[in-house]
């Protein structure tokens, strides 16, 4: 039998052949390349929405977003929200057999190779440590307003 019979029942019995199927696990459906920005679960579980992936939607009109579906609505929701109102197209992926640490991939539809697309996560000052810097402040001002008397 030749190779390309033997390819066209292998496509046929499996699907047809994926290229890079680690990267597009990790990336939610989409190569590495084609990335815009990414969150990590943990960012997109946050309550704010990140201005980084608003300004993207708007910089880049023809870019998809990909949401992961181990998540729960309520975390996706604001992103969809985000994603309508750019008129970005989305989908949620689901991959029962690979557990992807993003949360959600805003991607181009062809190669952009960005160098940079992870966002930093915000940095949250405790609450704890907020108290004791402006009863820290507030002492020191009631000292030196003290000396010069």
């Amino acid at each position: 039998m030749s190779r390309k019979v033997e390819d066209y029942l292998e496509q046929g019995i499996f699907g047809p052949k994926e290229i890079k199927p680690g990267e597009r696990k990790e990336f939610l459906g989409t190569l590495r390349e084609r990335v815009i920005l990414v969150l990590t679960k943990s960012q997109v579980f946050e309550k704010d929405i990140y201005p980084e992936i608003e300004d993207k939607m708007k910089q880049y009109s023809q870019a998809s977003l990909f949401l992961n579906g181990q998540m729960d609505y309520q975390y996706l929701g604001k992103y969809i929200k985000l994603s309508n109102k750019y008129s970005i197209p989305y989908k949620i992926v689901l991959n029962k057999d690979y557990n992807s640490k993003l949360g959600l991939v805003l991607a181009e539809k062809n190669a952009i190779d960005k160098e940079n697309i992870y966002i930093e996560k915000k940095k949250k000052i405790p609450h704890s440590i907020k108290k004791k810097s402006v009863k820290a402040s507030f002492k020191s001002l009631v000292k030196k307003v003290f000396k010069k008397h």
